[in-house]
């Protein structure tokens, strides 16, 4: 086998040939085991270490050493080069950790050196025994004196040293896990970010609870949702765009501190920022309000970033290294503005509560904004904002103080009439999370959920409707009461600089 360095691109001719080849290989491997029925490969093997704890322990070997310790390791090969007398191959770990297995006429014997010279490709995952030594260039190694196939590659691997374009990446990111460093450490990251919420939760006496995903009443956001039919039922389900109004009836029935880490789904769009499949985080705390579940985001988000830098051995601070090297400093205490200040300001004319629909639609007329469909105040303000004040949010910042009429859910301000107390966290321009002081009297949250309803009979399809057992439940007394949703992978974009395609593991792609 040749250095895959040199080798272009396989074509699908030389694929199909190179299958063919190994199929026939693999039933070599069958004939030769004594228990055919088993299949080609074994069940178990004799491994008595990982190549990353190898490398740990011995990774300061001086070049051409041996030390007396035998072990069996396993990995997949990814790359391979035969010099007659002497094979060497680099066998790679799941987590991109690598070792050199040497298989030697002198150590191995010729049969063994034969059979791996036959048999062995690119991608094989191969269990060997052997010394651990350092070669005269300082690699270190396991002389192999047995080896095994653990598990054949039918099909040859993608070229190690160049870089798979995104849509191979998305479409195969199990060939992008094998060949990229990168998307090895963004799982990582992102087990380690979830980690570090949970942990943050812990800390302050929140409990984690599961709700449900299929719903027979879609609410908690304006989303479109996804339909489906439950035959034990015999009636329509909706896949939940937020647990919320399941997490407000935890806190109804007496746990004052919840949080939930969960996929939610949404049949809108996707772009750079948006799946219509995501995991979202939502926490409800009662007797909090919105500056306090600020205060929470925030604690939650840095100590999320410490966690990865500490992960990719950096100290434990604030300033995250994005994927093009580029450094973004979450630390520090947030900006807080207020929405129709700062679009008044941007805009340079006076926008309030107040503003009626006809001035706001000249406003976005003048500025070259479109009107959202249906439009009412609320949602031509938060157009407006968007267009005049989002672009220059540098820093993370959260935008506070949002309209009445497209937040249902959330209590009016207790000072300034017309908005809500609800603020949007925004971080390298694009909305991290959102956060709540709660609506908890059900008279106002069902007057909410009847003009939502109305909307959604003008053909509104992101509308809320009239959730019974939800107001229901209100109705049995919901304590004073903060909270907070955020997009697990658009914090994953915060900390690593990727897209969102890149944070989800297997992102949905047409």
């Amino acid at each position: 086998m040749s250095d895959p360095s040199a080798a272009p691109a396989a074509s699908d001719d030389d694929v199909f040939e190179q299958k063919a080849v190994r199929l026939a290989k693999r039933e070599r491997l069958i004939a030769e085991r004594e228990d055919a029925a088993g299949g080609a490969y074994p069940v178990e093997l004799a491994i008595t270490a990982t190549i990353g704890e190898l490398r740990a322990r011995y990774g300061e070997l001086e070049p051409d050493s041996a030390t007396g310790v035998r072990v069996g390791v396993a990995g997949r090969v990814v790359f391979s080069r035969n010099t007659g007398k002497l094979c060497f191959a680099t066998l790679q770990a799941g987590d991109g950790s690598r070792i050199q297995a040497m298989v030697s006429l002198a150590v191995a014997g010729e049969q063994a050196l034969a059979r791996w010279k036959e048999i062995v490709d690119l991608g094989d995952h191969v269990f060997v025994s052997g010394e651990v030594i350092s070669s005269r260039r300082g690699e270190l190694s396991v002389m192999v004196e047995t080896w095994q196939m653990a598990a054949k590659a039918i099909l040859p691997l993608p070229n190690m040293y160049s870089e798979l374009n995104e849509e191979s990446r998305v479409r195969s990111r199990y060939l992008d896990l094998i060949v990229r460093d990168q998307a090895r450490e963004t799982v990582r990251a992102r087990a380690t970010v979830n980690a570090s919420l949970r942990r943050t939760f812990a800390e302050r006496d929140f409990i984690e609870v599961e709700t449900p995903m299929l719903q027979v009443q879609h609410g908690g956001a304006a989303a479109r949702p996804f339909v489906t039919h439950s035959n034990a039922f015999d009636t329509d389900l909706f896949l939940r765009i937020a647990p919320e109004l399941f997490l407000k009836r935890a806190v109804v029935g007496g746990l004052d501190r919840v949080f939930e880490i969960n996929r939610n789904f949404r049949n809108e769009g996707a772009d750079s920022t948006h799946s219509p499949e995501f995991a979202m985080l939502e926490a409800y705390q009662a007797y909090a309000d919105y500056r306090g579940i600020a205060d929470l985001t925030q604690r939650l988000v840095q100590n999320a970033a410490a966690a990865v830098n500490e992960l990719q051995g950096r100290a434990g601070g604030h300033v995250v290294t994005w994927a093009d090297g580029t450094e973004f400093d979450l630390g520090g205490e947030w900006d807080r503005v207020s929405m129709y200040p700062s679009l008044a300001a941007a805009a340079g004319r006076e926008v309030t509560p107040e503003t009626p629909l006809d001035e706001l639609q000249a406003l976005a007329a003048d500025a070259g904004v479109d009107e959202p469909p249906h439009a009412t105040h609320g949602k031509l303000v938060e157009e407006l904002w968007e267009h005049f004040v989002k672009r220059d949010l540098e820093r993370p910042t959260f935008v506070m103080d949002f309209p009445v009429d497209t937040s249902p859910l959330v209590r009016e301000h207790r000072s300034i009439p017309g908005v809500v107390e609800k603020w949007d966290l925004y971080v390298r321009g694009f909305e991290l999370a959102t956060g709540y002081s709660e609506l908890v009297d059900p008279v106002i949250q069902r007057e909410r959920f009847t003009e939502q309803a109305l909307l959604a009979a003008r053909g509104d399809v992101e509308a809320m409707r009239i959730d019974e057992e939800f107001l229901r439940a209100l109705e049995h007394g919901m304590p004073p009461s903060g909270g907070m949703g955020m997009g697990i992978d658009r914090l994953l974009m915060a900390v690593t600089g990727l897209g969102i395609r890149e944070t989800i593991l297997f992102p949905l792609v047409k």
